[in-house]
């Protein structure tokens, strides 16, 4: 089996499986970073052969309605590929209604070196049996029914990437992405990793989960129930000093019957939605290079730099600090490109 140590005489075969109503993004994010690292690795042989299978070969349609074009049926692959990558889509019953399918993936278990899905294919490496006892991620939207379906599996649902032995699983659509970049620096390096992330302006290593762009996502599936209005509201007006209390009064309810609808509909609690959305805001103002924390603190209704610092923790996991200068890091080197 090959390694990053290896010679490489052969390049690794990265295989990814699509289907009619694929996300594109699924099969092209991966794709574009594997392409990119054979691009910049300047070796004499490229370190990738990247094949794209479906059920049948030719075009296929992804939901977006783009045609992508499948150079062979996974049915007629010979051999066992050095990776391979289950794409993902808004309806993946064409993936998990093909028994034949299924058991060509189990089958793969052993012989190939790494399996892995990008955002809801993780559902069809549960269907085939690969994630059992093990953990994973999938689209956070998705995260609660693959734990519900697959009790067995750990669901991690915050988390960008997943990697449990030899099974791989991703995020939603452009986490395949930095999934694709943790297998390159796995195979070629850190430094082509970062050439590859640079070139494609995205981070080696992303900040923070999934959760810091789910908020206000999750409050817009409140739309046309009873804290829709409120929402709306604070959405334009987080910024200022609010308490739990003023929340319930603008909704007309009782602190205690607040608590509880807005757990039920929102699924968070007030005060914990109220720093989420908070911090997201922080998150873009810290984007704008020379902003200091405290400016950025206080735009966003924090008290101050301390309280900023413990929200960012909490919700990203980094402090707003290290964010700052991974972000202008980044910048540097896309613009030094």
């Amino acid at each position: 089996m090959k390694t990053k140590t290896d010679t490489n005489n052969t390049a690794r075969a990265i295989v990814l499986v699509g289907f009619d109503g694929a996300a594109a993004l699924d099969i092209t994010g991966p794709l574009e970073v594997f392409a990119a690292a054979c691009h910049l690795s300047h070796a004499d042989d490229p370190p990738y052969r990247l094949v794209l299978l479906a059920d049948q070969p030719g075009v296929f349609r992804t939901a977006s309605g783009v045609g992508l074009v499948a150079d062979s049926s996974w049915r007629d692959f010979r051999g066992y590929p050095d990776t391979i990558l289950i794409a993902g889509g808004p309806d993946i019953s064409p993936l998990l209604n093909n028994r034949e399918l299924l058991l060509w993936l189990a089958r793969l278990k052993g012989h190939t070196r790494r399996i892995g899905s990008v955002c809801t294919g993780a559902f069809a490496l549960a269907a085939a049996g690969l994630l059992e006892n093990r953990r994973a991620t999938t689209h956070w939207v998705e995260a609660e029914r693959l734990q519900q379906k697959h009790p067995s599996v750990a669901v991690s649902p915050d988390a960008i990437y997943v990697k449990d032995g030899d099974i791989y699983t991703s995020a939603g659509v452009t986490a395949g992405m930095d999934l694709a970049l943790a297998m390159v620096e796995e195979d070629l390096g850190r430094e082509v990793a970062l050439a590859v992330a640079r070139m494609l302006v995205l981070y080696l290593k992303r900040p923070g989960g999934q959760s810091q762009f789910s908020t206000v996502l999750q409050a817009q599936a409140t739309e046309g129930k009873r804290l829709a209005p409120l929402l709306a509201w604070l959405a334009e007006n987080y910024h200022q000093a609010l308490t739990v209390e003023q929340l319930a009064a603008r909704a007309a309810m009782t602190p205690r019957t607040f608590a509880r609808v807005f757990l039920a509909e929102v699924g968070l609690p007030p005060a914990q939605y109220l720093e989420r959305i908070r911090t997201e805001h922080a998150v873009r103002l810290l984007e704008t290079i020379g902003i200091s924390l405290d400016v950025a603190a206080r735009e966003c209704g924090f008290t101050g730099c301390e309280q900023l610092r413990r929200a960012f923790l909490r919700c990203l996991g980094i402090t707003p600090q290290d964010y700052r200068e991974r972000f202008r890091s980044a910048g540097t080197a896309a613009k030094g490109d």
